[in-house]
């Protein structure tokens, strides 16, 4: 019989991407999710019952030991950006992680894989980063062994990043940024997805922080952007303290409407992050300790940035035709 692998969080934007792969190398997957029914395109990711959505609440014991039961490996992609009700860094990224940790200890498994993030740290000022940490420490006392992936900027198809600011675009020439010089190094979602499969069939265990090949600043992400979408915008950076002001309002917003307006915007505490780079660090194991060469951002972002476009799929078209001579 083939191996099972519980995935928590397997139909979100990273763990599609190791659910796919998973059942592209044989294994049945329980993809644990909150709501099954929002989780069944990942159903066609296998033959016919290799892939199954199934419900699970991480906050709850009972709910999380229950869908890892006879699995060989399981794997954690939950995460939040955002505080939204009972799903906060804490309860997500802290008590889930260490939740699903001491459950897979308590049932015997012997493979488990963590996605976290680079910047990870007790001593954060975001509470994003010291919730990662936090849940990391909690993984690794439970299973000493596990893979613990700390992803810089992810992108791909679905991503909130690129996406997020192209599709600004369209609303005028400016593209405000907040601290349009801190670094980031962005890393293609399948390649994380390449080193998850990788620790959950024993590979490796340990923390490796993953990183692109390119490390550039936030401001240079978003030229690399408007040069693929042939759009040209004027790039203003954001001061700082206008940023916090702005985030405080925004927060405050969220709290008085009781979360009816989630702050999809822009948060303080995400303000607090981005003062930090976002790079792999020195001595770090990454990318060459699992042997994967990751890809770059220029042979990924026109495959999905090209709606944004002036003229879409025919902007290129548009763009030769204006060189014919007749």
């Amino acid at each position: 019989m083939s191996k099972l692998v519980t995935i928590y969080g397997g139909s979100g934007f990273v763990g599609r991407y190791i659910t796919r792969r998973m059942a592209e190398n044989g294994w049945r997957v329980r993809v644990a999710v909150r709501r099954p029914n929002e989780a069944l395109h990942v159903r066609p990711y296998g033959v016919v019952g290799q892939v199954e959505p199934v419900a699970c609440n991480i906050r709850d014991d009972e709910s999380v030991r229950r869908v890892m039961q006879g699995a060989d490996a399981v794997i954690n992609c939950v995460g939040v950006l955002n505080e939204l009700g009972k799903n906060d860094f804490a309860s997500v990224h802290a008590e889930g992680a260490g939740r699903i940790a001491r459950s897979a200890a308590q049932e015997g498994i012997a493979r488990m894989v963590h996605l976290s993030a680079i910047g990870a740290s007790d001593e954060a000022d975001s509470a994003y980063a010291r919730s990662k940490a936090i849940g990391e420490a909690a993984v690794l006392g439970h299973m000493p062994d596990a893979m613990i992936l700390r992803p810089s900027i992810i992108f791909g198809t679905e991503d909130e990043f690129f996406n997020r600011f192209a599709a600004m675009t369209r609303f005028g020439p400016f593209l405000p940024i907040v601290a349009p010089e801190t670094r980031f190094q962005p890393v293609f979602v399948d390649d994380v997805a390449r080193a998850a499969v990788m620790g959950a069939t024993g590979a490796q265990a340990g923390v490796f922080e993953l990183g692109g090949p390119d490390v550039k600043s936030f401001r240079a992400l978003m030229q690399l952007m408007l040069d693929t979408i042939h759009r040209q915008r004027v790039i203003i950076g954001v001061p700082m303290f206008v940023a916090r002001l702005m985030a405080g309002v925004l927060d405050i917003l969220k709290f008085v409407s009781f979360q009816l307006f989630p702050n999809p915007i822009l948060t303080r505490d995400q303000v607090r992050s981005l003062r930090s780079d976002n790079v792999v660090s020195g001595g770090a194991k990454g990318f060459d300790d699992l042997g994967i060469e990751p890809v770059t951002m220029q042979s990924v972002l026109p495959g999905y940035l090209w709606k944004f476009r002036p003229s879409g799929q025919y902007d290129e078209i548009q763009k030769s035709a204006k060189n014919l001579k007749i």
